[in-house]
């Protein structure tokens, strides 16, 4: 079934959202970031839709489980999604293991036009044709259909209770078959242990984690096909080198506790200006004067302080980022476009794929193509994260958002000379 190519006008389209704050606070987020999604859906009419979620259930996951089978309920049952016929839900819902619990949530919905799709059996090794609609959910460690993994616990030993991993699910849609992975990679602890190196002490930790995953999905186990990794990533900027940038003209305090001598606070001011407060830098505050140094032009002056991808750069490959950064976004509803001042904006949620993907998604011999790589939401609160996506298809039909803390939408449009399938990847 692998490597021929999809008939055109089979529009895929991939969603990733951490969507931690929908379930922390339901009654004011989940209705706006349902609204959202249903738009992207309504303006694409993808025929295959996956749609990875990290932090499911939210922080609390055992107080808020009713609000988790709320949300899925009404993501099978509404008005916009009727004419997905077939459906498949992963929820890792087993929050009692340690070992094995990631909070991840992976939903795949195939549109009644659609005829030929199948999904991979990875006990088995074979495909299997997908009809009705199943959810899965409490261990997913016996189910078939997938493969889901925890990070062992000495990837990030000072995380007493991390929730990070990834669960891999491959697919044939008309020929084409290719491998969705949804991952959450290790976050930064600590602003000031961050910013001590460069790079982060914690970049290393999520550069071993996401090699892990990619020699997992291309070992000898299985037949090797393209595939797409998209989640939170959590990749976040060069902080010395953003803090050394934005405060290029300012004195450094130091402020230490009294008890350890253990370095708690760094506080920036201007040189002069009555020494204004530029910067405050502290475990779990980012606080910096203005905000619109992160959304002017999209952020773009600090793209080259995005850097964790590079050392894949001969393994995974991202359309390029012309949107804000995607996280730490207020989770206040009024504050739909406002950061938090918990951390250094940065691009967390992205869309990446193998070479091959990329091949799949840009290759056109003969025809224009158009690609747009963005977020949506951006006025309205979808929680900490904006949500993310890339594509491609049969003419132009919009444009994609992607984004972290947001709920984003990635589009590449393309008609080419030979079948292909048409992607839209949201993140």
């Amino acid at each position: 079934m692998a490597g021929k190519a999809a008939a055109p006008g089979t529009a895929v389209l991939l969603v990733t959202a951490n969507v931690g704050s929908l379930f922390d606070d339901p009654e004011h987020l989940q209705e706006t970031w349902l609204r959202e999604l249903y738009q992207v859906v309504h303006t694409h009419k993808p025929h295959f839709m996956a749609l990875h979620c990290q932090e499911f259930g939210g922080k609390n996951y055992e107080a808020s489980m009713s609000h988790v089978d709320k949300f899925v309920k009404e993501l099978l049952s509404s008005d916009a999604m009727k004419e997905y016929n077939r459906a498949r839900v992963y929820l890792d819902e087993n929050f009692k293991s340690q070992e094995h619990f990631t909070a991840l949530g992976s939903f795949y919905f195939l549109h009644e036009s659609l005829k030929n799709i199948y999904q991979f059996d990875f006990k088995a090794k074979k495909y299997r044709k997908v009809t009705g609609k199943e959810i899965y959910s409490d261990t997913l460690e016996s189910t078939p259909m997938l493969e889901k993994e925890k990070f062992p616990q000495d990837y990030f030993p000072e995380c007493k209770w991390s929730r990070k991993g990834f669960v891999r699910t491959r697919w044939c849609v008309a020929d084409c078959a290719f491998d969705l992975v949804n991952i959450h990679l290790f976050h930064d602890a600590s602003n000031l242990v961050a910013w001590e190196t460069s790079p982060s002490v914690y970049s290393g930790i999520r550069h071993k984690a996401l090699g892990y995953v990619l020699d997992r999905i291309i070992d000898q186990r299985f037949e090797k096909v393209s595939y797409f990794v998209f989640g939170d990533f959590n990749f976040r900027l060069d902080s010395k080198s953003v803090v050394e940038t934005l405060c290029t003209q300012a004195t450094m305090q130091t402020v230490r506790a009294a008890d350890t001598n253990e370095v708690v606070k760094l506080i920036f001011r201007e040189s002069d200006n009555d020494r204004k407060v530029m910067l405050q830098l502290e475990k779990k505050l980012f606080h910096y004067f203005n905000q619109e140094v992160f959304r002017d032009n999209n952020g773009t002056a600090l793209l080259e302080f995005d850097k964790e991808l590079s050392v894949f750069k001969d393994r995974l490959y991202e359309l390029d980022i012309s949107f804000p950064p995607s996280y730490p976004y207020s989770e206040d509803s009024g504050q739909g476009a406002q950061y938090m001042d918990t951390r250094c904006p940065a691009w967390c949620d992205r869309v990446l794929m193998s070479p091959s993907a990329r091949e799949l998604i840009l290759k056109s011999e003969s025809e224009e193509k158009v690609v747009t790589y963005d977020h949506i939401g951006p006025n309205v609160c979808m929680g900490d994260h904006k949500v993310m996506c890339p594509g491609c298809g049969a003419r132009p039909q919009g444009r994609v958002a992607v984004g972290g803390g947001r709920a984003g939408l990635l589009l590449l449009r393309a008609r080419p000379p030979r079948r292909r399938p048409g992607w839209v990847c949201v993140i």
